[in-house]
């Protein structure tokens, strides 16, 4: 294992670690402080969550490219300012129960800033996806800011979104083209990946395809580089999946999830 692992769990594939996708998102709306509140009192190892940047050039703590889903309202990320996405409710639309009911509206739950996540949360791990590639130099800024480098792990869909992240002090996970290239290579019995891509995080499935194959993790794990999960909420199958060699499982509900001991696998 390398110093950086040791010193960060999220680049250890030993590491057996619990981490709240988009905040213990399954019981306070998504991507908010309140979200990430529950999760650090759940007793999470890290947080996953999404950052897409405001039209007057501030890094937010967002999914979607539009608010409609959490808040109801019609607004674009990208063509607002600041100030007015705060006059959203980012509780309006959080329900646990169907639509039966919506706990957390009218509760003064707003968007966040990069910068107010890192501030309230000193010693958090962090997935951090950079959702579009505008957004890249407001999380620069931010992250160095705060002094956050050694502890965030940025990774993004597009791989655009990503090429400023490249060199230390930051450290880059996987884009879409960096998991694509491994799963591929993996099925024909290679094992390559860019060196400054650290870590991967996919899901289990996209589509039709099963990412977490056996292949794919034994490649993973012969590169040394963890491999991180979403989104699962079942105990059972991530108890499954770190059984097989996944490090990190990203779940909704992290108060749900076994705690499993440090692998001690030294291959799959």
């Amino acid at each position: 294992m390398t110093a950086t692992a040791r010193a960060l769990p999220l680049l250890d594939p030993d590491a057996r670690l619990v981490i709240g996708h988009r905040g213990a998102s399954a019981e306070a709306p998504e991507n908010t402080l309140a979200a990430f509140r529950r999760a650090a009192d759940l007793g999470v190892d890290g947080f996953e969550f999404d950052v897409r940047v405001t039209a007057d050039g501030v890094a937010v703590v967002i999914h979607d490219p539009q608010l409609e889903r959490t808040t109801g309202r019609a607004d674009i990320v990208a063509a607002s300012p600041l100030a007015h996405l705060r006059e959203a409710d980012a509780g309006a639309r959080f329900t646990a129960d169907g639509g039966r009911t919506f706990p957390w509206r009218g509760r003064g739950v707003v968007i966040p800033t990069l910068d107010e996540v890192l501030d309230a949360f000193p010693a958090m791990l962090l997935i951090l996806e950079v959702k579009v590639p505008e957004a890249q130099t407001a999380v620069r800024e931010a992250l160095l800011r705060h002094d956050a480098t050694a502890r965030c792990v940025v990774c993004a869909i597009p791989h655009a979104a990503i090429a400023a992240f490249r060199r230390p002090p930051f450290l880059r996970g996987a884009s879409r083209r960096d998991i694509a290239r491994l799963w591929l290579g993996s099925q024909v019995g290679l094992a390559s990946a860019a060196r400054d891509c650290r870590c991967f995080a996919v899901p289990v499935q996209h589509g039709k395809i099963h990412v977490t194959t056996d292949r794919f993790l034994a490649a993973a794990r012969r590169l040394g580089r963890p491999v991180h999960v979403w989104t699962v909420d079942d105990p059972a199958k991530a108890a499954s999946l770190w059984a097989r060699g996944v490090s990190g499982i990203l779940t909704n509900a992290p108060g749900a999830m076994p705690r499993p001991p440090r692998s001690s696998v030294g291959g799959i």
